[in-house]
């Protein structure tokens, strides 16, 4: 048994209170404390409290100096695409050059290059790149971060995703969840008619969701509920044998155009409902009467050039739970420095740096269903913990881009892989 005292912080931003996620008034408060310690006891928070109180307590507690940084829960990354090959800078200047998401997919881009790239690429390969990738995001802070498949739209492809998702989760101290999104797109392959979309689609239920659930490769399924891509009818459909098959339910929900994905997301109880810059006001009232944390991703719109922002503060003042995440991907949001995430909730999305920290610790374990066990220090929690060099909550959003984070400790056990 292993026992440390986190000490000399200037500042241990615990974001404490009830294990659930947080509504309204409640995200404001991410509960900063100076003077104080935090005893961690293997993998777990073991105690919080007056710095002398702690010393006092564990004596023989190795100590971690924290040299007057700033200690906060380390970063839920609740929802990103780490699994692929090559990038897809070319597409960037598509964009600037005027071309719209639909155009550019019309041309060979979009979800399809990826997965052409993808598909001829071995495990070890997506293993390799994945390593990397998850390692630089530890770095600015994250200890637990969801990866989905999706890049796949095949049997075989899509578990050779989820497989490596699996290997990267048994290597990694980082907590990994898996989510499985092989209703990411409709395959080139399958779209020359109405029947063979529902080929696709019957595939998707029948076979894919099946194998994914026997096999354990998965928490979570996924589907885009999006205007050109998955209708509503379809969407619950997947869902619904995805839940029956045991898996927890998230949607990628009304980006583009409102489609009615809130809704639904609501109608199933799904975990979360992400994106949602084109949210109706049907939709923020569902998700308020509803459990489902609304995921918003803030580095997406900003780097597809949109002026259209989920309307955050819309949904908070609804009673709406609110959770920050990356996008992690390689067409719309290639950004691992989750710190940017939180500038952007500020600037673009109007929150407080309260609300954005809450929204990024609290409430992104409770769109992952982890809010019992993670996203706060406190004792019983996970010590999933981040040193930044900040003296004052308030830097994190503000220092735009900087490197701030110095470690992060994920279960107890330090992301320096």
């Amino acid at each position: 048994m292993s026992t440390f005292i986190f000490v000399n912080a200037s500042q241990v931003v615990t974001c404490a209170g009830p294990a659930h996620a947080r509504r309204g008034a409640a995200m404001a408060d991410a509960a900063p404390r100076e003077g104080y310690a935090v005893a961690v006891r293997d993998d777990l928070i073991d105690a919080v409290g007056l710095e002398d109180d702690i010393a006092r307590a564990y004596p023989d507690a190795e100590p971690v100096d924290c040299q007057r940084g700033l200690l906060a829960p380390g970063f839920v990354d609740s929802h990103t695409h780490a699994i692929f090959g090559r990038g897809r800078a070319a597409e960037h200047e598509m964009r600037a050059a005027g071309l719209d998401y639909m155009e550019i997919a019309r041309r060979g881009g979009g979800i399809h290059a990826s997965v052409r790239d993808l598909r001829a690429r071995s495990e070890d390969e997506l293993y390799a790149l994945a390593r990397g990738r998850l390692r630089t995001l530890a770095g600015s802070g994250v200890t637990t971060v969801e990866v989905k498949s999706g890049y796949g739209l095949t049997l075989d492809d899509e578990l050779k995703m989820l497989r490596v998702i699996r290997r990267l989760a048994g290597d990694l101290p980082l907590r990994i969840v898996p989510t499985f999104l092989g209703a990411h797109e409709i395959p080139l392959e399958h779209r020359g008619s109405p029947r063979a979309r529902r080929e696709y689609i019957n595939v998707l239920i029948d076979e894919m969701i099946p194998r994914v659930a026997a096999d354990h490769l998965a928490v979570f399924a996924d589907v885009f509920c999006e205007t050109h891509v998955y209708t509503v009818d379809e969407s619950r459909e997947i869902l619904t044998a995805a839940r029956g098959a045991g898996l927890h339910l998230k949607l990628h929900a009304d980006e583009l155009t409102s489609s009615g994905g809130a809704e639904l997301a609501a109608e199933l109880e799904a975990t979360s409902a992400d994106h949602l810059a084109a949210i109706s006001d049907g939709g923020i009232a569902a998700l308020a009467s509803a459990r489902t944390v609304a995921t918003l991703l803030p580095a997406t719109m900003t780097f597809l050039g949109k002026s259209a922002q989920a309307p955050a503060r819309r949904l908070i003042d609804a009673g709406v739970a609110v959770a920050l995440a990356t996008d992690f991907n390689p067409g719309t949001s290639p950004t691992l420095h989750f710190p940017t995430v939180l500038t952007l909730g500020v600037s673009q999305l109007r929150l407080s740096a309260a609300e954005a920290i809450v929204g990024a610790t609290v409430n992104g374990a409770a769109a992952l269903g982890l809010a019992a066990s993670v996203g706060q220090i406190a004792p019983g929690f996970s010590a999933d913990l981040a040193l930044f060099d900040a003296e004052d909550y308030h830097e994190l959003p503000y220092w735009f881009g900087a490197p701030l984070c110095r470690q992060s400790w994920a279960r107890g056990k330090p992301c320096d892989w």
